[in-house]
């Protein structure tokens, strides 16, 4: 058997797929006889043939009763290699699994195959050593820390129901069930009333809409109003936004509120790491400058990328793209299912609409990907296997798996490679991050 070379034809990419090719291969007729002969011999050991010994079918019988799967045998043994090898020989490193058509295989012949396949888009990063961040405010006030102080007041406050009986009054929290429906003349298909069983409103209360302070002062515990509300257009819960809604409120109780004082005893009981108040302000104000810095390091990464993706426009392979917008829907799937979204309200989802619209941010995920990849390239940043190994070790913690299990894993499914590259475009980001700031 020869071992000539195959014949190949690269087309040039298509308009609308810059970064799609296509190869037309042609294999050796020997190549592909040699082929054929090892697999007849595969099947005569191993075919079951009335009137024929296992072992001893002739290979003529073998090749005309099992001439499909013979067929297929070859094809999934040459095909591969042969698209693989001719990629390598011409430098392409294709980021999809190739689409074969044209396929002929005749017995004698040469076997010929067309195959199309991605492969990374061909461009030179633009300059990035200019890119300018502002450096935002991360200072904490003593104002801040106070704040911060009057909230967790606040949330160990303690609620004692109101046994006398009198009116509400400001300051005072109502303890209400309520049902809402949208006024007649703003009524749709979407229309659905908000029916509440039991929540506290606070009277006068900063973040209690008005006209439930105004319709609840002087009722009393057992009796009823019914009210109106008119939502303003920017109102948060965008399903009342804009909205008139008819209140029949039932009043339940009243409650009156008592938040702690503020003073060491206070601070030791939010911990044990606390022995005054004065250790409490200090560790809320590091803290609170620690979150304002995180925040704004997250901002400016996310303006640096957008930056970067302004700067380079360049194609990107519909492969890529696809797998990105599936690791999206992935995660949104896996947050809806944490909250307790059921499988078959998931399976109703329209996810031709879900997938288009994650469309434009799986885009950029991409390119800026690709962007910080040749940046790593010049700037010869590299991922340490102290580093690697740290992050295998969190995920390992994470899942609750041993570091064996969690390799292995990410071994079987080509995961480790995708670690490694993410580790290296955060190396990379927080290295144009600081040079920006």
């Amino acid at each position: 058997m020869t071992t000539e070379s195959p014949t190949t034809d690269l087309q040039p990419s298509e308009q609308t797929n810059p970064c799609k090719r296509e190869l037309s291969i042609e294999i050796p007729a020997d190549v592909v006889a040699g082929e054929s002969e090892s697999v007849v011999q595969r099947y005569q050991k191993l075919a079951r043939v009335p009137g024929f010994r296992k072992g001893k079918v002739p290979a003529s019988i073998v090749r005309q009763r099992f001439a499909d799967g013979i067929k297929g045998e070859i094809v999934e043994a040459l095909v591969p290699r042969y698209f693989r090898e001719e990629t390598q020989k011409q430098n392409l490193l294709p980021v999809s699994q190739p689409r074969v058509t044209d396929l002929h295989f005749h017995e004698g012949e040469p076997l010929t195959f067309k195959a199309s396949f991605e492969i990374l888009p061909e461009f030179k990063v633009g300059p990035y050593d200019d890119i300018r961040l502002e450096k935002p405010d991360t200072t904490v006030s003593d104002e801040d820390v106070e704040r911060a102080l009057t909230n967790l007041r606040d949330q160990h406050a303690t609620y004692t129901a109101v046994e006398e009986d009198r009116s509400l009054t400001d300051s005072d929290f109502a303890v209400v069930g309520f049902r809402g429906v949208p006024k007649e003349s703003e009524q749709d298909a979407d229309s659905k009333p908000v029916e509440v069983d039991e929540v506290m409103v606070e009277i006068g209360g900063e973040n209690t809409i008005p006209q439930f302070s105004e319709n609840l002062r002087g009722v009393k515990a057992g009796e009823q109003r019914t009210f109106d509300v008119k939502y303003a257009d920017d109102f948060s819960d965008k399903r009342l936004a804009g909205k008139s809604m008819t209140y029949e409120v039932n009043v339940k109780g009243i409650k009156t509120r008592s938040v702690p004082e503020l003073n060491d005893e206070f601070a030791k009981e939010l911990g044990a790491d606390f022995k005054s108040l004065e250790e409490l302000r200090k560790r809320l104000g590091e803290n609170m400058r620690a979150e304002k810095q995180h925040e704004a390091e997250h901002r400016g990464k996310d303006q640096l990328v957008e930056e970067l993706v302004k700067r380079n426009d360049f194609p990107v392979p519909e492969a890529m793209l696809d797998q990105q917008i599936d690791l999206r829907l992935e995660r949104g799937l896996r947050a809806l299912a944490a909250q307790g979204m059921r499988t078959e309200d998931m399976k109703r989802m329209d996810f031709a609409r879900l997938r288009a619209g994650q469309r434009e941010a799986a885009l950029r995920e991409v390119k800026a990907s690709l962007i910080l990849e040749q940046v790593a390239d010049d700037e010869k940043i590299e991922v340490s296997d102290e580093e690697f190994d740290r992050e295998l070790e969190a995920l390992a913690i994470q899942s609750k798996q041993t570091l064996e299990q969690v390799r292995a894993r990410l071994t079987q499914d080509g995961g480790l490679d995708r670690i490694r590259h993410r580790i290296r475009n955060e190396k990379t980001l927080d290295v144009l991050y600081r040079r920006s700031a």
